[in-house]
């Protein structure tokens, strides 16, 4: 028996129009979620290390984690109405943003400086891994649109890779 999924109207209300479908939509929201999610997390992390950071280096540092929060953090709002322009649904909570993060936590109480900037390197790197990821769902599906802000996002997060990895070559 043909199984018949019902949409409800307030869902309906949600569902912006959009040329690319339905499966095209989907796919696209489930790929783009993780990394508002991953984008939540890593803004903190980095926030939490700009907040904790000590050393001779502080100034340098605590600048430099700044920067590179206040660029994760709008990103957040671009990813997340772009999964409302495809007719998506997207991040409601912590606890969403929680079951959906790749970025792991980090609550330990001190960190050194350059443990913090070793930490937030592999996540940079991981992090522009999911993107690649989710660009090629978008161009399985013919979503230029996102392709083209994973694009600038990619090169952005390899920037704060390129300077975290140069602030460690010391």
């Amino acid at each position: 028996m043909k199984q018949i999924k019902l949409v409800t109207a307030t869902q309906q209300k949600l569902t912006t129009p959009t040329d690319l479908g339905d499966t095209a939509r989907r796919a696209i929201t489930q790929a783009i979620n993780p990394l508002v999610a991953d984008a939540f997390a890593l803004f903190v992390k980095t926030k939490n290390f700009h907040w904790h950071m000590s050393g001779s280096h502080y100034r340098d540092y605590h600048l430099l984690l700044d920067e590179q929060g206040n660029q994760i953090f709008a990103m957040i709002d671009v990813l997340a109405e772009r999964v409302r322009k495809l007719g998506g649904s997207t991040i409601r909570s912590i606890e969403h943003i929680k079951s959906l993060q790749q970025v792991r936590d980090d609550n330990d109480v001190f960190v050194t400086p350059k443990d913090m900037l070793k930490r937030l390197l592999e996540d940079n790197k991981e992090y522009a891994a999911r993107m690649r990821a989710a660009h090629q769902i978008c161009d399985e599906n013919n979503d230029v649109a996102t392709a083209s802000l994973l694009e600038v996002f990619i090169d952005e997060t390899e920037r704060r890779t390129w300077f975290l990895f140069e602030t460690l070559a010391e």
